[in-house]
């Protein structure tokens, strides 16, 4: 198993407050990888994204190696995900530069044949495999909703001005719902995980082109960076891979 991280402040941000990071483990052999694209006013955003990450792949790291089966696999996910909405919420109701924050979490958990996708907002989870792409993750986004009612196009959602308004995230509300995906992750897939900084700039077959034309996580990892940055990147612009 093989992970790759990139993360940039984009064009027009004056504070990257995306987060990335990937744990690799030999005995037992296992991946994680997580990203958290964080929303608060100064330096908040940036807090909220940092203690859940960091509360996430702590709790999962701590435990993974006892879990035999997917169903444990799937509980432990589910608690570091409250876990880390915990930590985020505690920050914000105690420290008065922090009110309000909060944080988007994708995170991939592999171990053996067993694949755990978790996801609270907008950040997103890719599986690319067999020449195509799949978006494993929903969003919980405002036009994610619009696009469900039919009111807008997928194509439509992509540049609507209330695209940045989403509907759930870790650290603002005492619990948190996150979903939980488990699609079959094969020899040479590969699973991408992204902030909406790449996925509002780049179409899925934008994103699935630059992967099938690359074999190198790096060189993937960047040329989808340098693809966003030359389209302006308004926002932070963070990419994870994984590949099996």
């Amino acid at each position: 198993m093989k992970g790759y991280t990139i993360t940039d402040i984009g064009k027009v941000r004056s504070e990257n407050q995306d987060c990335v990071r990937f744990i690799q483990n030999s005995l037992p052999s296992y991946g994680v990888l997580a990203l958290c694209d964080g929303m608060g006013g100064a330096k908040a955003g940036s807090v909220a994204s940092n203690i859940a990450l960091t509360s996430f792949t702590t709790h999962v790291t701590d435990y993974l190696s006892d879990k035999k089966n997917k169903d444990d696999i799937l509980e432990l996910v589910r608690a570091a995900v409250e876990q880390a909405n915990k930590c985020v919420y505690d920050r914000g109701t105690t420290d008065t530069a922090c009110e309000g924050m909060g944080t988007t979490l994708v995170a991939a958990v592999v171990k053996g044949k067993d694949c755990c996708i978790a996801n609270v907002g907008d950040s997103r989870a890719y599986l690319i495999s067999g020449g195509e792409i799949l978006q494993i993750t929903r969003d919980h986004s405002f036009v994610e909703e619009m696009v469900g009612r039919g009111s807008i196009t997928r194509e439509q959602a992509r540049t609507h001005p209330r695209r940045n308004l989403i509907t759930r995230a870790l650290g603002v509300d005492e619990s948190v719902v996150c979903d939980i995906f488990t699609p079959e992750f094969k020899k040479n897939d590969l699973l991408l995980l992204c902030s909406d900084g790449l996925s509002n700039t780049l179409s899925d077959k934008e994103i699935l082109d630059v992967a099938v034309g690359n074999k190198n996580l790096s060189d993937i990892a960047k040329e989808l960076l340098d693809l966003a940055l030359l389209r302006g990147a308004p926002d932070n612009v963070t990419v994870g891979l994984l590949r099996k």
